[in-house]
């Protein structure tokens, strides 16, 4: 039987970086996921000082490095035309997190796909394909995984796998994303196939609004995802914590860890 362990994200957090894994294991998390950082966003974390104190974070509180989100692509864009600067700078920033993954001992990279990088046509489709197959390139000589967080259609995704076709690449699922952007959750599920990515985004369409509330499209993606088989190593809190409502943030890991507990040895609801 598969673990499933509830984790966080840094950049939902009043905090980042090392100050975030402290963070995490004082709310009872068992794993956090770290965004890369940049302009506007938070120091890098492959700096030197940043990245000695996020491996000592790691190692003195066991709480697990799950994944480097790479979210500055989404102010410089993946798509950037080939031989731009803003496309070596696409180039530099996720070798840079595919390294800072390895160093830190996180299993997953994942590039998301909003904004400037948001895949809205043919032509975008195209190259955040010829991207990702680099990247996949890239994370496979490492060992490690390289997954996209995107709101294609089923259709677009499907055609997106298929152009990828890398044994390196997956596909996160997010169940806020999925209600906001009208899309359905089996849907999206059985687009990407066997290539789902094995931790899963959970929050709200509304990410302020408690996990309490049982928002019925967050019981529906979960309750997909395991009538589909999917292995769920690590469901991942992502609802808007940064106000620094603990108490908000410690009352939706429980709901999380009560849906775990609900679930049976072969993934599905009880």
């Amino acid at each position: 039987m598969t673990t499933t362990q509830i984790g966080l994200v840094d950049w939902r957090l009043p905090v980042n970086g090392p100050e975030a894994v402290v963070l995490a294991a004082e709310l009872g998390a068992d794993g956090l996921q770290v965004d890369f950082g940049g302009p506007g966003r938070a120091p890098e974390l492959d700096e030197p000082g940043r990245l000695r104190g996020m491996r000592s974070a790691f190692g003195d509180t066991g709480v697990a490095p799950l994944a480097v989100s790479v979210n500055v692509l989404n102010d410089i864009g993946l798509t950037a035309p080939e031989g731009t600067e803003g496309a070596r700078r696409v180039r530099g920033v996720i070798s840079r997190a595919l390294d800072l993954a390895g160093s830190v001992g996180a299993g997953l990279v994942f590039l998301p796909s909003f904004r400037r990088s948001a895949i809205d046509g043919a032509q975008a489709l195209a190259r955040t394909v010829e991207v990702l197959r680099w990247a996949c390139d890239e994370a496979g000589r490492r060992e490690l995984l390289l997954a996209n967080e995107n709101v294609l259609t089923p259709g677009d995704l499907r055609e997106l796998v298929r152009r990828v076709d890398s044994p390196s690449f997956r596909v996160v699922v997010d169940t806020g994303n999925i209600a906001v952007f009208g899309l359905t959750s089996a849907e999206v599920i059985d687009a990407a196939g066997p290539l789902v990515a094995n931790q899963v985004h959970v929050k709200n369409a509304d990410a302020v609004k408690p996990l309490a509330l049982e928002e019925s499209p967050v019981v529906d993606a979960l309750a997909e995802l395991d009538r589909a088989g999917v292995t769920i190593t690590a469901l991942v809190l992502e609802n808007d914590h940064r106000d620094g409502d603990l108490a908000r943030v410690a009352a939706d890991l429980d709901w999380l860890r009560a849906h775990v507990a609900t679930r049976s040895p072969s993934g599905a609801a009880a």
